[in-house]
C-alpha cells in the first residue's frame, strides 16, 4: 500500500485520462481554451465540433466513444438546441454551455434530463465548465443511496441523481437501507425521505451517525411536511443537510454536490496527512498509525508477519558529493521502484524519513519475507540515477524481523533495525534478518 495519485497540476485530485469528450462549440476561442484545459488539467481526449453537421457525422462515426458532451444551445446551422438533442439521442450524458438563458430556455433543458447547465455571462464561465466536468466524471465513482417508501416519490430522486451521473441505490424502508449498507461499503451519501413504515427518516439518521462518522458518509433528509422544526430535529440528529418538497432540480443537485465536495476535501486532507511529501509513499505516521491494527489482525489469527527496514546505502556520502537535489531524485526513484513493486499488494511501505524505509508483510513469516526482501534488493541495484552526466548505482540494505507475539509495535522495528544494522557491518547491499541468523547459526 503507497500513496501515489495521478493528480490535475494544481493538486485538487485525480486525473480521468483516456475518456473522451465532445465538445459542441462555433466559438473558435472558447473551443481552443476549453479543450487545452480539459486535456491539461484533466487528461481528457477532446474531440471540437463547431456545427450540428459534424456532431452529427462524429457520432454517427464512432457513437459508443464519447463519455460527455459539452453543448453550445445555440450554433449557426441549429439555433434552437438541435445540438442537444442530438447528443440526448445518442444516449451522451450533456453539459448545456450557452449565453442564452431566461425561464423558458431553462424549463426547455432540465425536460431534457441534462447534466447541468451553465451560463457564458462572466469571467468565470470556463472555470465552470472544468469544474462541471470533473464534478461529473468523480460522480461517476460516487455511490448515493436513496431511501424513500414512495416508489414515484423515490423515481423522481433516483432520476436526478442518476442524470448527475451517480450510482444510485434504492432503499423502500429504513431496513432495506441498513441491508444496502452492508451490501455496498462504498455508498457516501445518504438521501432518506422522515415518513417511513417502519422507521422514521430522524431515527434512520441517528442510526447511521451512530456507524458512520460525518468526514466518513453524508446524510441529507428531504419531506413534505410542513413542520418548519423538522429540519432542525434532521441536522441535530446528524444530517448534514436537509431540504422540504417540493424542491427545485438545481437546489438539490447543488447540495448534494456540495456535499460530495466536502467529503473528497476531506479525503484530501487525510491523504495529505498520511503522505510523504517527496516521494508519495505514507509516512512514518500513518504507518505507525496503521502498523498496529495490521499486526493485531495476524496475531488474533495466530498468523505470522514481519517487519522490515530499508536503508540507501552510503547516501550521506551521496548528498555530500552531488548535492541535496541528486539525494531527493534517489530517494524517489527507489521510492518508486517499492511503490511499483507492491502496488496492489497488502503490504504496508511508507518512507519513515531520512533515506529509511519500512514495510510491513502481513501473513507472511520471517523466511518469506527475507526471500522478497532479497529480490527487492536485487532490483534495486539495477536502478539508475543520473547526477551531472554521470550514471549513480544504487544499493540498499534491509533488515527483517518476524512477529509472532504481542509486543510494543517500536519493539518490533527496533528488532528489524538490529538486523539492517548487521546488514551493514556485513558490507552492505545485502538482507539480514532472524531467519537468515537462524539458518547461519545451523551450519
Amino acid at each position: 500500500m503507497a500513496v501515489r495519485e495521478d493528480l490535475h497540476r494544481d493538486g485538487s485530485g485525480p486525473r480521468f485520462g483516456g475518456q473522451r469528450l465532445l465538445l459542441v462549440e462555433d466559438s473558435r476561442m472558447f473551443s481552443a481554451v476549453l479543450c487545452h484545459r480539459l486535456h491539461a488539467e484533466l487528461g481528457l481526449n477532446v474531440k471540437p465540433c463547431s456545427s450540428l453537421k459534424m456532431l452529427e457525422e462524429t457520432i454517427a462515426q464512432s457513437p459508443t466513444d464519447y463519455s460527455m458532451a459539452i453543448v453550445d444551445l445555440n450554433l449557426p446551422d441549429a439555433p434552437y438546441g438541435e445540438a442537444l438533442d442530438c447528443t440526448i439521442k445518442a444516449a451522451v450524458p450533456t453539459i448545456v454551455f450557452t449565453a442564452t438563458f431566461d425561464l423558458d430556455t431553462r424549463n426547455r433543458i432540465m425536460e431534457r434530463n441534462v447534466i447541468d447547465y451553465v451560463l457564458k455571462d462572466n469571467e468565470f464561465a470556463l472555470d465552470n465548465v472544468v469544474a462541471s466536468v470533473r464534478r461529473v466524471l468523480s460522480n461517476r465513482k460516487t455511490r448515493v443511496l436513496v431511501v424513500d417508501d414512495v416508489a414515484s416519490a423515490r423515481q423522481v430522486l433516483v432520476g436526478l441523481l442518476e442524470a448527475q451521473q451517480y450510482m444510485v441505490v434504492e432503499a423502500a424502508s429504513g431496513l432495506e437501507a441498513f441491508a444496502a449498507l452492508e451490501a455496498y461499503d462504498d455508498i457516501e451519501v445518504v438521501v432518506t425521505d422522515h415518513q417511513m413504515p417502519d422507521i422514521s427518516g430522524y431515527e434512520l439518521t441517528r442510526r447511521i451517525r451512530r456507524r458512520f462518522g460525518s468526514d466518513r458518509l453524508r446524510i441529507i433528509g428531504v419531506s413534505s411536511s410542513s413542520d418548519r422544526m423538522l429540519s432542525a430535529s434532521f441536522l441535530k440528529a446528524g444530517a448534514s443537510d436537509f431540504l422540504y418538497r417540493p424542491f427545485v432540480a438545481e437546489e438539490l443537485q447543488c447540495r448534494i454536490a456540495n456535499n460530495v465536495e466536502t467529503l473528497i476535501q476531506l479525503k484530501q486532507l487525510r491523504a495529505a496527512a498520511a503522505c510523504d511529501y517527496l516521494t508519495g509513499l505514507y509516512n512514518r505516521r500513518y504507518f505507525y498509525d496503521l502498523g498496529p491494527k495490521l499486526v493485531n489482525d495476524c496475531l488474533r489469527h495466530k498468523a505470522a508477519s514481519a517487519v522490515a527496514i530499508l536503508d540507501i546505502d552510503h547516501f550521506k556520502r551521496l548528498n555530500d558529493t552531488y548535492g541535496h537535489e541528486i539525494g531527493d531524485e534517489v530517494l524517489k526513484a527507489v521510492a518508486g521502484r517499492l511503490a511499483a513493486i507492491f502496488e496492489g499488494s497488502d503490504r504496508l511501505l511508507s518512507r519513515l524519513g531520512g533515506e529509511e524505509f519500512a514495510i510491513l508483510f502481513p501473513m507472511m513469516d520471517s523466511i518469506a519475507a527475507t526471500k522478497l526482501c532479497d529480490e527487492i534488493r536485487s532490483d534495486i541495484s539495477r536502478l539508475k540515477v543520473m547526477a551531472d552526466d554521470e550514471e549513480l548505482s544504487v544499493t540498499v540494505s534491509i533488515g527483517v524481523a518476524e512477529i509472532s507475539d504481542h509486543e510494543t509495535f517500536d519493539n518490533y522495528l527496533n528488532a528489524a533495525d538490529q538486523f539492517l544494522y548487521m546488514a551493514k557491518h556485513k558490507g552492505r547491499n545485502q538482507v539480514y534478518s532472524d531467519a537468515r541468523m537462524t539458518e547461519e547459526a545451523a551450519q
